[in-house]
């Protein structure tokens, strides 16, 4: 059971696919391998809870703590900053092969001195220890090869161990906030300028790299940005100071994408819902040519892919986001055509019937119901 294959996937929109780390290696156990970690998760989140392993800002690989969560906390303490008159930067940090760099002997320690039973640390211990794995792929040789260090992506179990690995990296913000999503990593701050934030992020994040280097763990430092938040009714000079990082120099953004969610100064929704409908338009030119208009699939069997394959897209963030008029109109305008693919409706169709026809609602009522959910949640 301690014998994996490793399936070799490209990551997508790598500029240059000769390098080792524009792949990701994922690791297929065996079925009983899998029900016995999925098991020991459970346990194990439920212990870390109630101990208090994990840090208060850590989301992800936790039970009703998602990508929305941990991006409306953001936002969230980004206008409590401003309200207070400060003016307020994140910077966004990856960790580099985090996975990779969990040390079984340190994990098992720090669980230990947290209060974990014997046994499931034991157990922890032994599941990191004297792994064997082979790479599966073209021309590759079918030999297993020992892993020394690192938690094998791809099991129930190796986010929940990650997160409690890098727990002790978050540093307490006096006017800010440190907030993580597995190895997805911001640190905000607030201060009376621009140039003062910039310092404050060097300090924290100096703080950060050394925590890191004690657990083994780097930070992919190319992969940094840096963006000044600004409010809608701010007519001051929009600052584009830089921070420097290791050596290397890091200009604000306008606009960044972190964990599917397009963030932008002023935290505007229209990048947004813009990005997933460009995803969305692309996802249903290739769905399409399944069915031509009259033939191909029925419409059962159309709005199950329309369901499943382009309304996640086009909706993503619309449990914080909020789009506009103008947004609106060209979201609706895109899924009458999709309505009317999956219906094969005549042009001249009412939108009532076309949304009666599908047994889909507008994408108004969606949001509406979307942002609801969320907050009930």
């Amino acid at each position: 059971m301690k014998k994996d294959n490793g399936i070799v996937l490209d990551k997508p929109g790598k500029p240059d696919y000769r390098t080792p780390a524009s792949f990701r290696i994922i690791v297929l156990h065996e079925t009983v391998s899998k029900i016995l970690e999925r098991l020991s998760a459970l346990r194990l989140a439920s212990a870390a809870r109630s101990l208090g392993l994990l840090h208060p800002n850590q989301c992800g690989s936790l039970a009703g703590l998602g990508c929305f969560n941990v991006v409306a906390t953001l936002t969230h303490e980004v206008r409590l900053l401003q309200a207070a008159s400060f003016k307020v930067s994140t910077l966004f940090l990856d960790v580099k092969g985090g996975f990779d760099n969990v040390c079984a002997n340190k994990l098992a320690n720090a669980l230990s001195k947290g209060g974990v039973s014997a046994y499931l640390v034991a157990w922890i211990k032994s599941f990191l220890s004297k792994r064997q794995c082979r790479l599966i792929f073209q021309g590759a040789p079918r030999v297993f090869c020992p892993v020394e260090v690192g938690t094998p992506q791809g099991s129930p179990i190796s986010p929940l161990l990650f997160v409690l690995y890098i727990a002790s990296l978050h540093p307490t913000i006096p006017q800010g906030l440190a907030i993580s999503y597995v190895d997805d990593l911001t640190i905000t701050v607030g201060s009376d300028s621009v140039r003062s934030n910039i310092r404050a992020l060097q300090y924290f994040f100096g703080i950060i790299q050394r925590r890191g280097a004690d657990l083994g763990v780097a930070f992919s430092v190319p992969k940094t940005e840096l963006i000044h938040w600004r409010t809608p009714k701010d007519h001051s000079d929009v600052s584009f100071a830089p921070i420097v990082i290791n050596d290397m120099f890091f200009p604000p953004s306008q606009a960044v994408r972190w964990l599917g969610y397009w963030l932008t100064p002023t935290i505007h929704s229209s990048v947004h819902f813009l990005r997933r409908l460009a995803l969305a338009r692309a996802s249903f030119t290739s769905i399409r040519k399944l069915s031509a208009a009259g033939k191909g699939l029925s419409s059962w069997c159309n709005r199950k892919l329309v369901f499943g394959a382009i309304l996640p897209i086009l909706t993503y963030g619309c449990d914080l986001f909020v789009p506009d008029a103008v947004t609106l109109k060209k979201l609706n305008s895109f899924w009458h055509v999709v309505l009317r693919w999956t219906t094969n409706c005549f042009y001249t169709t009412t939108l009532g019937t076309l949304y009666r026809e599908a047994s889909l609602p507008p994408i108004s009522s969606i949001c509406k119901h979307r942002r609801r959910s969320a907050a009930l949640r």
